[in-house]
């Protein structure tokens, strides 16, 4: 069965008004601003403050030369601190995340339901009660 465009158009706009995919893509536009943040951090500011500390040594321009390809090395040891940053940035956010819903979940204490059974049986008291005090009138 062949679909028409309006039934494409359709099945799309209700794909996308989901809440999951919306969120997917705040979530990619986040991690993507994020990202360049730490780059940065990591090159503008730790990478030559760790090269006073070694000497000078510039990660980023670290290479060896073998024939005619150049290995640059010292970019893999750029993105692995890169990486470990992040990784570690996440760990505190999802930490912190965690302990503010946890903290949500212990204020909600939530009174024990109660079975159809003892409900019957609080109504028949109170009924009780309202005849006897009726009754001693």
């Amino acid at each position: 069965m062949k679909e028409t465009g309006k039934g494409i158009f359709k099945e799309f706009k209700t794909f996308i008004e989901r809440g999951n995919v919306i969120d997917l893509a705040v979530g990619v536009i986040i991690g993507t601003a994020f990202s360049a943040i730490v780059n940065s951090i990591v090159s503008d500011i730790m990478m030559p403050f760790m090269g006073v500390f070694l000497g000078g040594i510039n990660f980023s321009g670290l290479s060896i030369t073998i024939g005619d390809s150049v290995i640059h090395y010292g970019l893999f040891i750029n993105n692995v601190i890169n990486f470990l940053i992040i990784a570690l940035c996440v760990f505190f956010f999802v930490k912190l995340i965690n302990k503010i819903t946890n903290k949500k979940e212990d204020h909600k204490e939530d009174a024990p339901s109660k079975s159809e059974e003892v409900i019957l049986l609080e109504e028949i008291r109170d009924e009780l009660k309202k005849k006897n005090a009726k009754a001693k009138k």
